[in-house]
Order: structure tokens, then sequence, then C-alpha cells
């Protein structure tokens, strides 16, 4: 879609600041590769050198971000929100591609299944019986719905992702390829000189507004639901074991790994590749950052680092005193040196 600078910014709720306002935008970039019929943002001090240089048309900026040395043909669209103001612009320029609703004859549909008639069914799809699928929402091609889940309106269920039996979905859901939502927990207990599987027989429940990403893995309790609060995103390749509570708009980072029976609470943050042991409780706005490793409850609007996870502030000065180590050892042999000197030359007086 192309639009101009002009109607870009009524839309964006932005003020006009120099440059031509009626050329023409064709598409959105980032700062440092933006070219002429293009739109960007600069939202950040470290890149503002970025700005003196860039070929776009346009930039969305702070209303008061001070810049200096702006090209001629560059037009600054100052606004409140920039960041907010970009996304709009990306939608509009980059409209999101929706499959003409039909259901297709490669699909395999059972009985006693409720499709809304707006539904997509893509190629090679299998619906089991029981399946519920709200309207407008997208199943795409190879997708695996096991029996008697129920899908919201609006959701996009992207190609040979799984759905296991029982799966509750809500409205407005994105669940990317590769994803496996329902499978069974990892549960066993060791009798008899063997493993005995602990049967698996709850469900996963996903509020509204969830992106779960691509490879994503989120086991059905064992007894009960594994739950997935509304608004909260998944990154790719994260685990989510059995019987987890996740609150709402919670954050998940790549590579991360939740064991069982833990509760995340609202807003909660958990960086790329933190591991969590079981039965552990992420309070409210908590933040685990990157690679930690917790073990232990964690208090709401905390920060924790490392492994075993600690108060950030005392993390950051182990880590410090562990860097200064090699030169202490050496500071503690020139000491040893010295003292062996001094008792030796005691025992010669």
């Amino acid at each position: 879609m192309t639009i101009t600078i002009q109607n870009l910014a009524i839309i964006c709720d932005a003020t006009i600041e120099g440059g031509n306002s009626n050329q023409i935008i064709v598409a959105a970039n980032d700062i440092t590769t933006a070219k002429t019929g293009q739109v960007t943002q600069l939202t950040q001090a470290r890149y503002r050198h970025n700005l003196k240089e860039s070929q776009a048309s346009a930039c969305f900026i702070a209303t008061d971000f001070e810049v200096q040395d702006v090209p001629t043909s560059l037009v600054l669209l100052r606004c409140s929100d920039p960041e907010m103001a970009f996304i709009k612009a990306i939608e509009i320029l980059h409209p999101q591609t929706h499959h003409i609703t039909k259901i297709s004859p490669q699909s395999v549909i059972s009985e006693n299944v409720m499709l809304h008639e707006n539904c997509h069914i893509g190629a090679f799809a299998v619906i089991n019986e029981g399946v519920i699928c709200g309207e407008n929402s997208e199943i795409l091609a190879g997708v695996y719905l096991g029996k008697n889940v129920k899908i919201g309106k609006n959701c996009r269920i992207y190609p040979y992702a799984v759905i296991y039996d029982g799966v509750e979905i809500g409205d407005n859901v994105t669940i990317h390829s590769g994803a496996v939502i329902g499978a069974d927990g990892f549960g066993y207990k060791f009798r008899n000189g063997q493993h005995v599987k602990v049967p698996q027989i709850g469900n996963v429940v996903i509020g509204d507004n969830v992106e779960i990403g691509a490879n994503t893995c989120v086991d059905r309790g064992a007894l009960g639901s594994t739950i997935i609060g509304s608004g909260t995103k998944i990154d790719n390749l994260v685990q989510i074991g059995h019987n987890n509570k996740i609150g709402q708009h919670v954050i998940i980072c790549g590579q991360t790994g939740i064991s069982g029976s833990c509760m995340i609470e609202n807003y909660a943050i958990l960086a790329g590749s933190t591991g969590i042991a079981d039965h552990v409780k992420i309070g409210q706005g908590a933040v685990i950052m990157a690679r930690a490793g917790v073990a232990n409850d964690v208090e709401a609007k905390t920060q924790v680092f490392g492994s075993p996870a600690k108060e950030k502030r005392v993390a950051y000065r182990e880590q410090v005193a562990i860097s200064q180590l090699p030169d202490l050892l050496k500071t503690i042999r020139r000491m040893e040196e010295r003292i062996f000197q001094l008792e030796a030359k005691n025992q010669n007086t």
C-alpha cells in the first residue's frame, strides 16, 4: 500500500516538520537502511547520528527530541509516542496477508465439528471430531487439531503446528509453525528399577491475544490445566512444563525452560535462556535476566541474575569479585613468599 506523508501524519496523529509532505511513502524501514519513499523512526539518542545521512523520506520522532543536520528532503513526523506511531505506519504499509475463506478439499475433517462459515482451513490440515473454530480464524496448511479443541475468533495457526486433544484457545491468538500445544508433561515415578509414567490427563487453556513462537512446547496439565494468561507473548523455542500458571501480559524470551507447577504472575519478564525450577513463584512485574537459573521464589518487581539467581546488585558485585580473583591470587602468592622470607630470617637470627 502507498500513502502520502500528509495522510500518514493525520492517521498517526503526528505533526509535520520540514520537507515535502506530498511525497509518497511505500514502505517502512530502519533508520540505517531506509531509502527514498520509506518512513523510519528515531527514538534513541545513540542513533541520532544516522539521521544526518539518512535517505528516508520521513521519520517519526518524539515531540521534544532535539536533532541537527536534518536532510532537507526528510520530513520529521513529531508525535508523543513515535514507536507506536511507527507500528501503526507498518500496519498500514505492510498489511498482514489474509487467506481467502475456504475449506481446502485436501484437508481432513471429522464429523461433529463446528467451523464458522468464515473459517479458513488449509490443505492437509487435520481437524478431529468435536473441534470448534470461531469466526475469521485461519488454520493453515498441515495443522493438526486434536479432539475437542476449541479455538476462538480471529486466530491464526501457522503451518504444521500441533494442537493436542482438549486444548482451549481464546480470541486473537497466534501460534507459529512447529509449536506443540498440549503434549504430555514430563512426569514419572521411579519404582522397581524403572520409570513409571504418570498419566497426563489435563489440558492447556490459552487466553486472548496470546502469541506463541515457532517450535515452542506447552505441556498439558497432569491433572487440571496448564494456563497461559491473556496478552502473554512467548518467543520461539520455549518449553513450558505441565500445570504452570502463566499470568497476563507476561514476556517469555527464546530458549527459556519452565519446569512444572510454577506460578508466573502478571507482567513478569523472563529473558533469554532462563531456567526455572519446579514449583517456583515469580512475582508480578519481576524480571529474570538472561541465562539466570531460578530455584527459589522471586519477589514482585525485583530483578534477578545469575545461577543460582540472586538480586541483580548482589549478583553483579559477585561477578566483579570473581573477575578480580586472578589479581587477588597473585597478591596472596606475593604475601606468602614475603611471609616465608620473614620466617626464614627470624629463624636465622
